[in-house]
């Protein structure tokens, strides 16, 4: 490829974009709404004579009258310039370096303006044969960071200099429009990061916009070039997109554009038209369920909704293995757990805490139907009974019957008496004994002979 072929590509990938500058009396964003931490990292930069802007997410969310989550900060000093100015900063990234500036828990994240990969530029970046960017160390100017930026409303930036906005990519329209649009050609752009599909799902639905008509047309086809981003990435993603609150609307949106089938293959293969399985069934419930927890702000483990979401799949690999392998039920459990577990972290590389969780989970619901004797109050003091009980209830709203009952009985047991307790588990003794008395085995040991006379 010549350089006129690299320029005529690079602009086909980042269309020249027209700047609209938007004056303070303009718009609606005030510094109170800022975090201090934020500000004293734009003007400590500005003050060492570099631009200063906040940029992204948070000038998106501040013009929707939102509270950003985070405020993120675009410069045009490197990331060693800005660790010299900084001495609470940590510099990160492979792919593209970035620099953290620590205020105890709360973190700026600061970006030096990211530039095009032009041919002298080709050594500190780095493209797979797929157009995926493998390495991406190139700085440039605010114009070419706002052109390589992914969707039209996160390319607009909060000057610290003079408080106006220099949306590049008509930003503001589209949030007017309540619109996702890519910048650039939507195809190139997803090949170079297949990401940002799942991103343009989560904004839409995070914002309730809609994804541009564009934007949203190559995704379906080229879902599954998600297959090939390392599984760590799409744990973290995975979390965004399922454990934000609005996680059951985000499973069906992945689901309508073929993203959820590439992220998670082994729940896929149980899809039915009419979502009429117990894996869909149990999908809905505990995303449904998690969506609840953080409306309500109570706390949610990841483990606990693996679990769930796995759950059916690895069953009916028992069950299978169970008449293949000729194995009992606990133990093609066991087998099943171990195989799907191993396929699942190729995906998603859930970490190894959350997967040991997920086993306690499942083995529980071996055990829990097991209450005679001591087993019950033995049961409840387990570290992970409640989560295990969450879950059985669950099951019983997929499957009713004994799962349904079984659930119940451990529901009033938790909240009788001890008095109470102890008579539902002698009802459970009194019935697994024959009513009749019990024949003794005859004994096997010799009889003493009597003494003769």
């Amino acid at each position: 490829m010549n350089n006129n072929d690299l320029n005529e590509s690079e602009h086909h990938i980042y269309p020249s974009l027209d700047l609209n500058i938007v004056t303070r009396q303009e718009h609606n964003i005030s510094r109170k709404q800022i975090s201090d931490n934020a500000l004293k990292v734009l003007y400590r930069l500005q003050g060492a004579g570099f631009d200063a802007y906040l940029v992204g997410g948070g000038v998106r969310d501040l013009l929707l009258e939102e509270v950003p989550k985070d405020f993120d900060i675009a410069t045009n000093a490197t990331p060693e310039e800005i660790r010299q100015l900084f001495r609470n900063c940590r510099l990160i990234g492979r792919r593209f370096r970035l620099a953290h500036i620590m205020f105890g828990r709360d973190i700026i994240e600061v970006a030096t303006f990211r530039g095009h990969h032009q041919e002298e530029n080709k050594q500190l970046a780095a493209q797979s044969e797929a157009g995926m960017l493998l390495r991406d160390n190139v700085y440039g100017t605010i114009d070419e960071d706002a052109e390589r930026r992914d969707f039209t409303i996160n390319a607009m930036y909060y000057n610290i200099a003079d408080y106006s906005i220099h949306d590049y990519a008509g930003g503001l329209e589209d949030l007017e429009d309540r619109l996702v649009r890519l910048i650039g050609d939507p195809e190139t752009r997803y090949r170079e990061d297949p990401v940002r599909m799942l991103r343009a799902v989560r904004f839409a639905v995070k914002l309730d916009f809609d994804i541009e008509e564009d934007t949203a047309a190559p995704i379906e086809e080229l879902a599954p070039l998600l297959r090939d981003i390392p599984a760590a990435r799409l744990y973290e993603e995975m979390l965004k997109m399922l454990q934000s609150g609005h996680g059951l609307e985000t499973y069906h949106l992945m689901r309508e554009y073929n993203l959820f089938q590439q992220v998670f293959p082994t729940i896929a293969r149980h899809f039915t038209e009419d979502y009429s399985s117990q894996t869909e069934h149990m999908l809905d419930l505990v995303l449904d369920s998690t969506d609840q927890r953080i409306e309500e702000d109570k706390r949610i483990n990841p483990a606990f909704m693996f679990a769930a979401i796995f759950w059916y799949p690895m069953v009916k690999l028992a069950e299978e293995m169970m008449e293949t392998h000729n194995l009992n039920y606990y133990d093609a459990i066991m087998e099943a757990s171990n195989k799907i577990l191993d396929e699942v972290v190729k995906s998603i590389a859930i970490p190894r805490r959350h997967t040991a969780t997920m086993r306690e989970i499942w083995q529980l619901q071996l055990r829990l139907p097991r209450r005679n004797g001591k087993r019950a109050f033995r049961l409840m003091e387990l570290n992970k009974f409640r989560a295990g009980f969450d879950f059985l209830e669950m099951r019983g709203e997929v499957e009713d019957g004994e799962v349904k009952q079984l659930a119940d009985w451990w529901q009033t047991f938790q909240t009788a008496g001890r008095n109470m307790r102890q008579a539902m588990v002698t009802d459970l003794d009194s019935v697994s004994k024959p009513s009749s008395t019990r024949r003794r085995r005859p004994s096997t040991r010799k009889k003493k002979s009597k003494p003769t006379s």
